[in-house]
């Protein structure tokens, strides 16, 4: 029985491996939601070996109490979040990378596992590289039935090629490292070696400068530690310098490579950062406001626009730098304990080298080792992953951080081949005690999931109703039922009945009143949202009650206060008041930060210019124009 479910786990863990990444990422919530099931299932065979082993035993190093102080730190800042919805489906990630690497840790400890694992990992990504190549050669741009916005770049089976250059820049070295160092037969030696170049093309083809400079910076390491190892310097050289000769021959001549790295740096001196650094500036003032402990889980994104500069006005979902994301969402607390983490795991590290190195005066240094091959080759991918992060945010796609947390439960787990003292039998009452954690896990993210996959079912079928129809908003309403808490679904259901009543009808007031309840809802659950405030006030004015508008505006002025969409509403709301001159300023403004895509600021513009020239001249020509 408890070999059994020692390989129901493995076999439950490569699901959760191989689908995460085939899932878009497991972005979406169909895809986690299918990560949290087989979570689910792992926390269960793992309870069950609980008491089918005769001598049931944790391996606890010291990593493990920060992950569960951070455990414990998210769950209370998720009862303190300002947006309770966005908070808990942050918990919920955060609760299923920690059950998957204490599951990993001590169920997959065996040489045997990792080696399934990274087997299948380094195929896996050689799957989807030849998936990105095929983008890349024929300029497609579908992932699977989606579009993708990043045309002639080679994204696989995420949406963003940077997220796929974060996948396989943890997986290049670690297939380079068995190929070179690996105790592995000669045909499989050919097949990891073949699959290391099809991810290193797959890299390429990402046009990702982030992934480049990491993945460059992972083989740098990798090459730099066997060239001081006597068993193999030899193929490590060879090896270094074909991956050198044709990056010199190929790289300088692509036009690609030239179009991604020319314009790094702009002519007036300044690097081309894409807007990252537009978004840094607003993220440090963000975190200010609440230094110690964060502005709340996933609450960056919600929190933005406060802080909006004049050249970002779209959502940018998340910082773009993962250490500055984890310090505003997660304050100086939350953060202290992501990196005492990673320390840990480098310490621990440390004292693992010395055990799985293999000796210099090992004479049959071609078997190798698939230890010091797995160590090297997963410490050096983490490496690219934490190089990365510093322009990206790979660690907030589910199937990179996780494929991250398997990395480092794995290379955790190798501290045991160094001492024995982090071994912990379990008594009667620890297995009582360990139990009763899973199975709360496991309620817990079931009955989450199960509210959440009715939710999606429902909000699926709203997206396929036709727009601001009946049939639409009672599709939400359902959603809204198996998830109350969710503001972005009462919002929508506002904006039905406001489409509706602005389309005419003797009920028009009614429907606005219907509309009003439900922004009313939105604007209670998550009070940063600057639209649901647009959108009542829209309504007061629709009916006719434009002297209780105005505080509504203003406050969707003071969220959101360099938004030209924002702006250009407000504007609306003097027209509706005949104040054209007032209007006129707001919709300056707003053409000021979007010119292009913006017709609701250049009609009424023109609209109240017209007006109160009209006014001033009395004029027959200005009422004909």
């Amino acid at each position: 029985m408890d070999r059994w479910c020692e390989r129901g786990i493995l076999g439950l863990v490569l699901a959760i491996l191989v689908v995460g990444p085939l899932a878009i990422g497991a972005v979406r919530p169909s895809g986690f939601l299918l990560v949290q099931g087989l979570t689910s299932g792992v926390m269960v065979l793992w309870g069950v070996r609980f008491w089918s082993a005769g001598r049931a035993q944790l391996f606890w190093p010291p990593i493990c109490w920060v992950v569960v102080a951070f455990t414990l730190y998210a769950v209370a800042r998720y009862l303190t979040a300002d947006i309770e919805y966005v908070a808990r489906q942050e918990l919920l990630r955060v609760l299923v990378y920690a059950f998957l690497f204490f599951a990993t840790l001590n169920n997959l400890n065996r040489q045997e596992s990792a080696q399934v694992i990274s087997f299948t990992l380094l195929f896996l990504a050689m799957a989807i590289s030849f998936y990105a190549i095929y983008q890349f050669l024929t300029g497609s741009d579908r992932v699977w039935q989606f579009i993708k916005p990043y045309p002639h770049r080679g994204s696989g089976t995420y949406i963003c090629p940077n997220h796929l250059a974060g996948f396989l820049e943890m997986l290049l070295p670690l297939g380079l490292a068995y190929t070179l160092c690996g105790r592995v037969r000669p045909v499989l030696r050919v097949f990891l070696g073949y699959a290391s170049l099809v991810i290193l093309a797959g890299l390429a083809v990402t046009v990702s400068r982030g992934g480049w400079f990491s993945a460059a910076l992972a083989l740098l390491v990798l090459f730099g530690v066997l060239l001081f190892q006597r068993n193999h310097r030899l193929s490590a050289f060879v090896f270094l310098t074909l991956l050198v000769g044709v990056g010199v021959l190929v790289f300088p001549k692509s036009e690609v490579f030239r179009s991604r790295t020319g314009p790094l740096v702009a002519h007036n001196g300044k690097i081309n950062d894409e807007l990252r650094f537009s978004i840094w500036g607003p993220a440090v003032r963000l975190w200010r406001e609440n230094p110690w402990w964060g502005v709340g889980p996933a609450h960056f994104d919600y929190r933005f626009h406060a802080y909006r500069p004049d050249e970002v006005q779209e959502r940018p979902d998340r910082v773009h730098n993962d250490y500055l994301n984890t310090l505003v969402d997660w304050g100086v607390a939350g953060t202290a304990l992501v990196s005492l983490a990673w320390l840990l795991l480098g310490a621990g590290l440390l004292k693992t080298w010395g055990y799985v190195r293999p000796p210099p005066n090992d004479l049959g240094g071609t078997r190798g080792s698939n230890r010091f091959a797995f160590v090297l080759g997963a410490s050096a991918g983490l490496l690219a992953l934490l190089c990365h992060s510093t322009v990206d945010f790979n660690m907030q796609i589910p199937a990179n951080a996780i494929l991250a947390i398997t990395l480092m439960a794995l290379l955790s787990a190798h501290l045991r081949f160094a001492t024995e003292r982090y071994w912990v039998k379990l008594a009667l009452v620890a297995k009582m005690l360990g139990s009763g954690v899973l199975v709360v896990g496991v309620y817990y993210l079931s009955q989450q999931g199960l509210r959440r996959g009715v939710e999606y079912t429902w909000q699926q079928r709203a997206a396929r109703a036709p727009n601001f129809s009946a049939t639409q908003s009672a599709c939400l309403q359902r959603a809204f039922a198996a998830e109350p808490k969710n503001a972005a679904t009462a919002y929508k259901i506002g904006e039905c009945y406001r489409i509706q009543s602005q389309d005419g009808g003797d009920n028009y007031r009614e429907l606005a009143g219907r509309a009003m309840e439900w922004f009313a809802r939105a604007t209670k659950l998550n009070p940063w949202d600057d639209q649901s405030y647009l959108r009542y006030g829209w309504c007061l004015d629709w009916v006719g009650r434009q002297d209780e508008s105005g505080p509504y505006f203003h406050r969707a002025a003071e969220l959101d206060p360099n938004g030209f969409f924002t702006l250009a509403n407000v504007g609306l709301h003097y027209v509706e008041l005949k104040d054209y001159a007032a209007a006129i300023p707001w919709f300056e403004r707003s053409l000021r930060l979007e010119n292009n895509n913006n017709p609701i600021a250049r009609s009424y513009l023109q609209i109240a210019n017209r007006t109160l020239l009209e006014a001033a001249t009395n004029d027959i020509s200005a009422h004909l124009q």
